[in-house]
């Protein structure tokens, strides 16, 4: 063990003659191990909201969209076969989308209509995952069991939010009218589009923007509504690495070119992810805060540590240390400090993130009061995700900055003079 860090650890051991320097020590290593485990216990939270959100939108919306810029596309078949054929996509899938309105007598509610494929839609995105109540087959019109002269046929399927049923009351099985603002033009003008459908599921994506905005029904029967024939909105693209479609993106836009244009899940959402991020970014710097304030913690109990010691260090300096030496004396007391603090941080603060449901479903019952309203919020857990690099960073940010704060007191030890020190001893 070199001498110095010897010397160090005996300053920590050692009684002092003065108790508040002690305690300082202590609010010190506190101060650190307190802003160590808020780093980590925020850093963790932010990113199981973040995943959690990611996990919801692409439960909706595939990895990739490819659409056309004049219109709607035709002929999607080749388009899609020359799609798949691209080693980074899974699967694709034909879509429809358009804004209609629900009405289910006096409620009326805006939506967008989606048509998608039945067979081909599971393969892409997690629509299926979400239903509560119906599966996708049910979109399907069913047939007649007993035909016969003017029975009324049977009305095709749609799957709307759990939220829309909620605001239209509206039940598996009962009637809603869909509504187009393209409708007809007559002498009297343009006559809005209806036509009669049947709930044939609910589903719940965790979003209130989802479950009160969006309805499903099968590609014919949207294609029939919105008299498209055999035309689709776009296709939908469900790839190996939901990180790295921006090169897929940019792939795709130079084989196809104009008026052919693609766009990833994270630019279709971005405002979002970039606020989630920048949040993330601004806690980090806001909580390091607090390891700063015990780093000023560390610097005092050094400046205490060096006028209370001023006759070792000028005997020290007398058998021939040099100012090197007294520097990392007092480096590595403060070093010791900032790593210890450190690690209670990160060991209290792995125990809490890896724990925090339970513990905070805990206080709710020991209080009595609702810390996290699962209907505020929309989530059926309180989410909470360690990060092993984010983990590393705090901690090394942590002695950083514990390091730093050792360097001023260390360098007025090492600059101290011998003679000047004993004069009065």
């Amino acid at each position: 063990m070199p001498y110095e860090l010897f010397i160090g650890l005996r300053y920590l051991k050692a009684k002092r003659t003065s108790a508040f320097i002690s305690v300082i020590t202590l609010i010190s290593t506190a101060g650190v191990t307190l802003g160590v485990m808020a780093l980590i216990i925020v850093l963790a939270v932010m990113t199981g909201f973040e995943e959690d959100l990611k996990e919801k939108i692409l439960n909706t919306n595939a990895h990739v969209v490819v659409l056309k810029s004049n219109g709607a596309i035709t002929g999607h078949d080749r388009l899609m076969e020359r799609l798949q054929k691209h080693p980074e996509v899974v699967a694709a899938t034909p879509f429809i989308y358009n804004q209609v309105m629900l009405s289910t007598g006096k409620n009326v509610s805006g939506v967008v209509l989606r048509g998608i494929d039945i067979q081909t839609d599971p393969k892409v995105t997690n629509l299926s995952r979400t239903l509560v109540q119906g599966k996708l087959a049910d979109l399907a019109v069913p047939p007649l069991t007993a035909p016969r002269s003017g029975s009324e046929p049977p009305l095709p399927g749609v799957i709307i939010g759990k939220e829309l049923a909620r605001n239209l009351n509206l039940y598996v099985g009962d009637p809603v009218n869909v509504i187009s603002p393209l409708g007809n033009i007559t002498p009297l003008g343009m006559i809005p589009k209806m036509k009669r459908f049947r709930v044939a599921g609910i589903f719940h994506t965790g979003m209130f923007e989802y479950d009160t905005t969006l309805a499903y029904t099968a590609l014919p029967e949207a294609q029939a509504f919105l008299d498209l024939t055999d035309q689709i909105t776009g296709i939908q693209l469900k790839v190996r690495d939901i990180y790295r479609t921006g090169e897929l993106v940019k792939q795709i836009n130079r084989e196809l070119g104009y008026p052919y244009y693609a766009r990833d899940w994270m630019q279709m959402n971005k405002n979002i992810l970039f606020a989630l991020k920048t949040e993330k970014m601004v806690m980090f710097i806001i909580l390091t805060l607090i390891v700063l304030v015990a780093a000023f913690g560390i610097a005092s109990t050094l400046f205490m540590v060096v006028m209370e010691k001023t006759k070792d260090i000028a005997i020290l300096k007398s058998m021939g240390a040099s100012g090197r030496s007294i520097m990392k004396i007092f480096v590595f007391e403060g070093l010791i400090i900032g790593v210890f603090g450190t690690l209670l941080g990160v060991l209290g603060g792995l125990l809490v993130a890896l724990n925090l449901e339970t513990i905070v479903s805990l206080v709710q019952r020991l209080t009595g009061f609702e810390l996290f309203s699962r209907e505020v919020y929309y989530l059926d857990r309180f989410p909470s995700q360690v990060v092993p690099a984010d983990v590393l960073l705090i901690s090394v940010t942590a002695i950083a900055i514990s390091f730093v704060a050792t360097l001023y007191p260390s360098w007025q030890a090492a600059r101290m003079v011998p003679a000047e020190a004993l004069r009065y001893e």
